[in-house]
């Protein structure tokens, strides 16, 4: 008889769908979290009770930690680079950028990714077809962006910012691939949040956010909603997704996320969806799909 249990590409299919839907929705959160709090405060405070919580949940289980220093500061610098680099900048760049336009630049991520792996990890690369998925999803983000410049939501500074982000966040992606050894998954994720949450915090203290900190309803409902749906469940669903695919591959979900984040910022901003922007969507998830039925072509050993 056939198990009715879910497999591990099950599992990772699952922990796909999440990430590509909660970290849709953690622009529009963010976006009202920066109204209000500081963004290097409001993204710290956000990973550091979340990384709080999953090194806690890890110790009371009795789940494995890192063996050695090298490993621990390894899973450190993930964190710094996906969370101080990757998400510190987006959260500051949304200040001036709208959610939705944010959402579109980090969809560069499985680009920058593709490229370090070429770079950085000699035995992978995408096939042609796969490649040719990257490049459609690309182009539907190009068209993506025409509604929005046209709403004067888009300036050089925000653009450098993201861009910026999006490199540090593949940056971490790809290392987190050389993650090896016998410690939990949780307890890694945890430390990664961690890390990435003092280093944010660190920042707000030297730039001086702590003298303008106020809090609101909507900032603390903000900060709940990212640690439990952006940390707790999307960024954990991502890290056990990066153990099952190839990182190129996993890196997709950033073509969906603009498709969550613009439905999302109609829904409850008001924001204007039109044809082109419906057709710009449609390329995005096709060329998701043309991606995660590509094989990853493993390089023979020179």
């Amino acid at each position: 008889m056939r198990s009715t249990s879910i497999g591990d590409n099950g599992k990772a299919i699952i922990a796909y769908i999440l990430v590509c839907f909660f970290w849709g929705s953690t622009y529009l959160a963010i976006k009202i979290g920066v109204q209000d709090m500081p963004p290097m405060f409001f993204a710290g405070i956000r990973f550091v009770i979340a990384g709080s919580l999953m090194i806690l949940y890890s110790k009371s289980k009795g789940y494995t930690f890192p063996e050695s220093g090298k490993k621990l500061a390894l899973l450190s610098s993930i964190g710094l680079l996906m969370l101080l680099g990757g998400n510190g900048l987006v959260v500051y760049a949304e200040q001036w950028v709208d959610s939705g336009v944010a959402s579109l630049m980090i969809a560069t991520v499985p680009i920058f990714v593709a490229l370090l792996e070429h770079v950085f990890i000699r035995d992978t690369r995408l096939t042609p077809k796969g490649l040719l998925g990257l490049l459609l999803g690309f182009g539907g983000v190009y068209f993506l962006l025409n509604p929005a410049e046209t709403a004067g939501a888009i300036n050089l500074e925000g653009v450098l910012v993201l861009l910026a982000a999006s490199f540090f966040w593949s940056s971490g992606t790809v290392l987190s691939k050389k993650v090896k050894g016998k410690s939990s998954i949780v307890s890694n994720i945890g430390i990664q949040m961690f890390s990435g949450g003092i280093g944010l915090l660190l920042v707000s203290v030297i730039t001086g956010e702590f003298s303008r900190l106020k809090v609101s309803a909507n900032a603390i409902f903000a900060v709940l909603y990212l640690i439990i749906f952006g940390s707790l469940i999307g960024y954990s669903s991502y890290i056990y997704l990066l153990q099952k695919w190839p990182a190129t591959k996993a890196g997709t979900y950033a073509y969906v996320n603009p498709v969550v984040a613009v439905s999302l910022g109609a829904l409850f901003l008001g924001e204007r969806v039109t044809s082109l922007m419906l057709i710009s969507m449609a390329a995005i998830l096709l060329g998701v799909v043309i991606v995660q039925k590509s094989k990853i072509r493993v390089r023979e050993s020179e």
